[in-house]
């Protein structure tokens, strides 16, 4: 299993600072020393540039523009690739000219590198009303935060349905679908969001999809965060995904 991390702040004007959270993540890292399959799995960290990207299975950011980035590397040329967005946000709100945090999305459905039917949101919670109208133009399926709370199980079982039928999967997890109970170190603080408890769950079981390709986790901020509390469910999500 390889790490790659990208410290990667340039898009986003709210978060500096997660271009400090590769680091500190795999540090935290450390210290989880088993899953909660009592495995200790190996994995490597290495370094890498949004310029130069290298290959990889799971890649820590730095803000969610990074996203855009590796699947336009690596799902553009595949037959049917889809992605599977943890976030309290859809990010689909056009601001600049070039993918940022809060719309890398909106660039690969413009661009054609993906097909709005492959995209799956999950967990979102505060959208702009713009944000609504491209989610009903493009017929993206998404689950808010809302439905989940009410029935987690059987959302999860259509999240994987609609999940599997992809010919490659990528899996981006952006800290802030959590409540910032759990995850305070982030730019954007959404109330009302997932328990860590409630994600690792969720990813638990969606990990043992057979088309999994890659994961990225980004927006975690050691700048903002308390006690180390972001870095460390961070560094547990990961684990739980190696």
């Amino acid at each position: 299993m390889k790490i790659v991390k990208i410290p990667h702040s340039e898009g986003t004007d709210v978060n500096r600072g997660t271009e400090k959270a590769p680091d500190e993540i795999v540090k935290q890292l450390n210290e989880c020393w088993s899953n909660e399959n009592f495995q200790d799995n190996k994995y490597e960290v290495l370094d890498s540039s949004l310029e130069n990207l290298k290959e990889g299975d799971i890649y820590l950011g730095g803000d969610h523009s990074i996203s855009y980035y590796i699947f336009k590397k690596f799902f553009k040329d595949k037959k049917n690739a889809g992605i599977l967005i943890f976030d309290a946000h859809p990010d689909l709100f056009q601001h600049f000219d070039e993918p940022m945090q809060t719309d890398w999305l909106y660039f690969l459905i413009k661009e054609k590198i993906i097909k709005p039917e492959n995209i799956i949101l999950v967990g979102i919670r505060n959208l702009d009303m713009k944000e609504v109208s491209v989610l009903k133009d493009y017929k993206i399926r998404y689950f808010t935060a809302r439905q989940l709370f009410n029935n987690i199980e059987d959302h999860c079982d259509a999240i994987m349905e609609l999940a599997k039928n992809f010919s490659d999967l990528y899996i981006s997890i952006d800290i802030d679908v959590l409540d910032p109970a759990f995850a305070p170190g982030t730019g954007y603080l959404e109330p009302a969001g997932l328990s860590t408890r409630e994600l690792i769950y969720l990813l638990q079981r969606i990990k043992l999809l057979k088309n999994i390709r890659k994961y990225d986790l980004v927006e975690v901020n050691p700048n903002k965060d308390v006690n180390n509390i972001t870095t460390k469910t961070a560094a547990k999500i990961i684990k739980e995904l190696i």
